[in-house]
C-alpha cells in the first residue's frame, strides 16, 4: 500500500505542476506579452526558443524532444526501481523536474519551439519560462538532497 500511495503522490504532484505550467504559460505567453508589462525585477517578453538553455542546440527541436522523452523515461524507471527507498520530499522534487521537462517537451511537440517570456531586468540572463523554473527548482533541490544524504 505504501508503494501505491507514493506512486499516486508522484502522479498527483506531476499533473498539478504540469497543469499549472501549461495554463500559466499559455496565459502569460499569449495574453500578457502584448502589454509589454515590466517592473524593475522582470518583464514579460515573448520569444520563440528553438533550442535549449542559453541557446544550446538551436534549431534542434527533434533532438530535444527525444532527449526530453529519454529523461522522463529514466526518471520513471528510477522511481519504479527505487520507490521503497524514495522519500516523499524526493518524489515531490522529481515531480517538479518531470513536469518542467514535460512542459517544454509539450511545447516543442505542439508549436515546434518553446515559448519563453520572463526577462530579468537586473542581470543579463536569457529569457525563460515556467518549465525552466520548474526544472531548475527540481535539479537544485535534488542535488541538495543527494549531498545531504552523502554527508550522513
Amino acid at each position: 500500500m505504501q508503494k501505491l500511495s507514493k506512486y499516486l503522490y508522484y502522479v498527483i504532484c506531476f499533473v498539478m505542476f504540469l497543469f499549472m505550467d501549461l495554463t500559466a504559460s499559455n496565459y502569460l505567453a499569449v495574453h500578457h506579452h502584448r502589454l509589454g508589462w515590466n517592473n524593475p525585477v522582470f518583464e514579460l517578453t515573448y520569444i520563440k526558443n528553438t533550442g535549449a538553455a542559453f541557446n544550446l542546440l538551436n534549431n534542434s527541436t527533434e533532438l530535444l524532444i527525444i532527449l526530453s522523452a529519454v529523461a522522463l523515461t529514466l526518471l520513471c524507471v528510477y522511481i519504479v526501481r527505487h520507490i521503497k527507498g524514495i522519500k516523499m520530499l524526493e518524489l515531490f522534487y522529481i515531480a517538479i523536474l518531470s513536469a518542467g521537462i514535460a512542459g517544454n517537451m509539450h511545447e516543442r511537440i505542439i508549436y515546434g519551439f518553446v515559448r519563453d517570456f520572463f526577462r530579468l531586468n537586473f542581470v543579463n540572463f536569457p529569457v525563460f519560462n515556467i518549465s525552466d523554473i520548474l526544472i531548475n527548482i527540481g535539479v537544485i533541490f535534488l542535488i541538495v538532497i543527494i549531498i545531504l544524504k552523502k554527508s550522513k
